[in-house]
């Protein structure tokens, strides 16, 4: 028979089996165009794949593109390796591309007021199938504005300020939450308390006023009991006066006994 245990092993096992690894998800989304002077940009360039598991020979140029002279080439990227040519961006570009080639960005370390301008991403793509190798190519343009300094997004300061504003307000909504709860379990407290007491308050007044029928019982013992003895005296002088009766007129009592047995009658 298969244990608990065994029934989750093997159902382990299968979901394992059978669910795979999520993979990201590629989005184009267009690059940053304005810079800060001192500090390092990006400039983004992304050439979806329409499906992920195809191979597919790549390569990556850029350039930056001057009114008066033809684009210079200052990076590129050829059979898995990034290159940086010769330029005056030489020492200050990294590549910043994802492993799928997804993203072939580069970064520019130590932006200068020369940096601005426009620049171009060339992305050539070559599959790899049996009988035939199509190829895709994209082109991106990005305008790059250096600043001295940083400016404040008006968005992002609204958005800020209102998530404090949300935060206070929400903590003075469970302020209030507690207070009334704690106010309504005191009420409902109280109410329960009320009845016990007024229960547990009866039995203290019943003893203070005992119950009179059984005291008055008792009280009129004493007097049945007389009573009862004088009902016994009198049957018994009666039994008496009847014996003695008979035997004065049989001639066993004389006169004179009969009147001292009618005496002793009298006085009970």
């Amino acid at each position: 028979m298969i244990g608990p245990l065994a029934v989750r092993l093997h159902t382990l096992l299968l979901l394992i089996c059978v669910v795979r690894l999520g993979h990201p998800v590629c989005v184009d989304i267009p690059s940053e165009t304005e810079a800060v002077l001192g500090r390092a940009m990006k400039l983004t360039c992304i050439a979806c794949l329409i499906r992920e598991e195809l191979k597919a020979f790549t390569s990556v140029d850029w350039f930056y593109l001057d009114n008066d002279t033809l684009p210079i080439p200052i990076y590129q990227y050829r059979n898995g390796r990034a290159k940086v040519v010769e330029s005056p961006w030489k020492s200050r570009l990294v590549w910043a591309a994802s492993a799928d080639l997804q993203d072939v960005s580069i970064r520019i370390l130590n932006v200068t007021f020369n940096d601005s301008g426009t620049y171009r991403c060339d992305v050539f793509r070559q599959f790899q199938f049996d009988f035939f190798t199509p190829s895709v190519n994209k082109t991106k343009v990005i305008q790059l504005k250096v600043n001295p300094k940083a400016k404040h997004n008006p968005a992002a300061l609204y958005s800020e300020v209102m998530m404090y504003v949300l935060l206070v307000c929400l903590t003075l909504w469970l302020l209030v939450e507690m207070v009334y709860c704690y106010r309504k379990i005191s009420r409902a407290d109280e109410q329960t308390q009320d009845p016990a007491t007024n229960y547990l308050a009866v039995p203290s007044e019943q003893k203070e006023s005992p119950a009179e029928p059984v005291l008055t019982r008792m009280d009129a013992a004493p007097d049945m009991l007389v009573e009862g003895l004088q009902q016994h005296s009198c049957v018994h002088i009666c039994t008496l006066l009847f014996s003695h009766a008979g035997a004065l007129r049989n001639g066993a009592v004389t006169q004179g006994e009969y009147s001292e047995t009618l005496g002793l009658s009298a006085l009970h």
